[in-house]
């Protein structure tokens, strides 16, 4: 019931200007010097800025190089897969020094991709491509390779 009381007249009062002003002279102190609100020295708490500060720069670092790495992933992905290229992935990876490569797992990752194209490249590949053709589409192509090669023999031998 006091709290209640004194916190509606004394509100009050402190407009008036009587009594109170105790508090509100202690707040202005310790908002002159953030040091003493800290609990530090002033040669403490300039250190303590100055270690926040290089740690942000830090960070920020670590995320430009991460976005330019995303960057690099993404500009891979469309080489290989032949899309239009980002203006947005060229100036990340132009921001981060242009030193940004492929992380260790996304170049293992394209090392297996590259391994399989030349697998599917090889004579090997198309041996295996041949295999999971039914007979009728072989006999089809071979007839037509065939047909093909006996016009052209035709054109261009005149005794036949």
């Amino acid at each position: 019931m006091s709290f209640l009381l004194k916190s509606m007249i004394g509100s009050q009062v402190k407009s008036f200007g009587f009594g109170g002003g105790d508090e509100e002279k202690k707040d202005e102190g310790g908002a002159s010097d953030p040091a003493a609100a800290a609990g530090m020295t002033r040669d403490e708490y300039e250190e303590y800025q100055r270690q926040l500060v290089e740690e942000k720069m830090e960070r920020d670092a670590a995320f430009a190089q991460k976005k330019a790495e995303r960057a690099t992933l993404r500009v891979h992905m469309r080489e290989k897969y032949r899309l239009p290229q980002s203006e947005k992935d060229e100036s990340q990876i132009q921001l981060a020094g242009d030193d940004v490569d492929l992380p260790e797992d996304l170049q293992k990752m394209v090392a297996e991709d590259q391994v399989e194209e030349e697998d599917k490249n090889s004579i090997l590949g198309h041996i295996q491509q041949i295999q999971n053709m039914d007979l009728d589409t072989i006999k089809e192509k071979a007839q037509t390779t065939l047909t093909e090669m006996k016009q052209a023999a035709e054109d261009k031998c005149f005794i036949m």
